[in-house]
């Protein structure tokens, strides 16, 4: 019974290491993009989005998970909207950068929400 326990703690560290690796090398490698003031924009855009779509879900539901889902999905949907919009201008083209910036902000902000909302464990 005392190992059964050990395999799930192992499990949900092991988890919980691959999911800090994914999060970590997008942000390393979008340090690059964050330079350009049009980056930074989208990247506000999106955190903007996240975190309000965030505070409202979580209001409403009192479920983390769903809160972090929508709040990641609607600052993807709103960058993916806006970018069509662009490319709808003469001259202008889909700018998946953009989008990018903007989905990062809202990754960003939704998993701080996340780990802000938790609650805490009694011992």
């Amino acid at each position: 019974m005392e190992i059964e326990g050990k395999n799930k703690t192992d499990k949900s560290l092991t988890s919980k290491l691959i999911f800090l690796y994914l999060i970590l090398v997008p942000t390393l490698v979008f340090g690059q993009l964050m330079t350009e003031e049009d980056k930074q924009q989208h990247f506000t855009a999106g955190a903007i989005v996240s975190a309000l779509t965030y505070g409202v879900v979580y209001k409403r539901t009192n479920n983390r998970k769903k809160a972090l889902v929508y709040s990641i999905a609607s600052s993807i949907v709103v960058g993916a909207l806006k970018e069509l919009a662009d490319s709808r201008v003469p001259g202008n083209k889909f700018d998946t950068r953009d989008l990018l910036a903007t989905s990062y902000g809202g990754i960003s902000i939704g998993v701080t929400l996340n780990l802000v909302t938790r609650k805490k464990k009694k011992k």
